[in-house]
């Protein structure tokens, strides 16, 4: 009788486990597309165990391979040196996971941070997202290939939720402390494609994350003493409170990093990023003082 009753218990135990694990697998919408991560994953760690190849894999090139292979014993993964900042543009994070995880879309990102702060780890980060598309950023013309890029939930035009930034300012710490990424080289999307691009838009808070050393910012204080030298005007100032007479602006964008190709969309970039206004790609003034200040970090 009590073996009777052990093998209903294991049976009914076993049958329970079974449940749970079929509806933890049904209720994840997107347990087909993880399948598909899994085996793309798998695909990629196939070509990475292979020893670089002794002999022509192509009857063109007949590069003389030594007949033995020979494989270094110093090597390590490529890090991803940038973290570019993106919002969705979207209506909301379903939407946006919904358009990562299709195929025909061809865009992803690294991360996906959700209003209420919930963050969507949707690649390695070792793995090249699909996420700057055509751009640069100083003389690298290829930001999907050494970045780290994260989207933040949000149509372009609302306020980014305490929640979110809060997230977000967690991941960039790991981030950087993993990968010992440069202040300087935390950006936004417009950051590298000021033409095509505009986001995060102008209520994302690159100052708060500057002044946790994920971005540069300028020097309030010295920006309201700052005088434009003029031919006729001696001034009995520092040095650095001085912007020249022949401080060119344009190469102080291309300095920082920007396309300047385009001077009036380097200069609306520019704007959206430190000035947080809407940007006419006319600098005033002050505007100017703001990057001269600016322009010196970068130098």
């Amino acid at each position: 009788m009590l073996k009777f009753q052990n093998m209903k218990m294991i049976k009914f135990v076993t049958l329970a486990l079974l449940l749970i694990l079929v509806y933890s697998c049904g209720t994840n919408p997107y347990s087909k597309t993880n399948k598909v991560y899994r085996e793309q994953a798998k695909v990629y760690a196939k070509e990475l165990k292979e020893l670089p190849p002794n002999e022509n894999t192509t009857d063109t090139l007949y590069i003389n391979y030594a007949q033995e292979p020979v494989g270094t014993v110093n090597f390590n993964l490529r890090r991803p040196n940038y973290v570019v900042i993106h919002h969705t543009a979207q209506d909301s994070v379903q939407q946006t996971l919904k358009s990562f995880t299709l195929p025909r879309t061809q865009v992803s990102a690294h991360y996906v941070i959700a209003k209420d702060g919930t963050v969507y780890h949707m690649l390695n980060d070792y793995y090249r997202a699909w996420h700057a598309g055509a751009g640069q950023w100083g003389g690298n013309k290829d930001l999907n290939s050494s970045s780290i890029g994260i989207e933040l939930d949000n149509n372009g035009f609302e306020e980014f939720s305490p929640l979110q930034i809060n997230s977000l300012m967690k991941l960039l710490k790991k981030l950087k402390a993993e990968y010992k990424i440069p202040d300087e080289n935390f950006i936004g999307h417009s950051d590298l494609a000021p033409s095509r691009k505009v986001d995060p838009n102008i209520n994302f808070p690159w100052k708060l994350l500057a002044e946790e050393g994920y971005g540069l910012w300028y020097d309030e204080d010295q920006i309201e003493e700052m005088q434009i030298e003029q031919d006729s005007v001696t001034l009995d100032l520092a040095k650095e409170l001085i912007v020249p007479k022949n401080f060119d602006p344009i190469m102080a964008l291309r300095i920082i990093g920007y396309d300047v190709s385009k001077p009036d969309s380097a200069i609306k970039a520019f704007e959206l990023h430190f000035i947080q206004n809407e940007p006419d790609g006319k600098l005033t003034d002050r505007e100017l003082k703001i990057l001269y200040n600016l322009y010196k970090k970068y130098i």
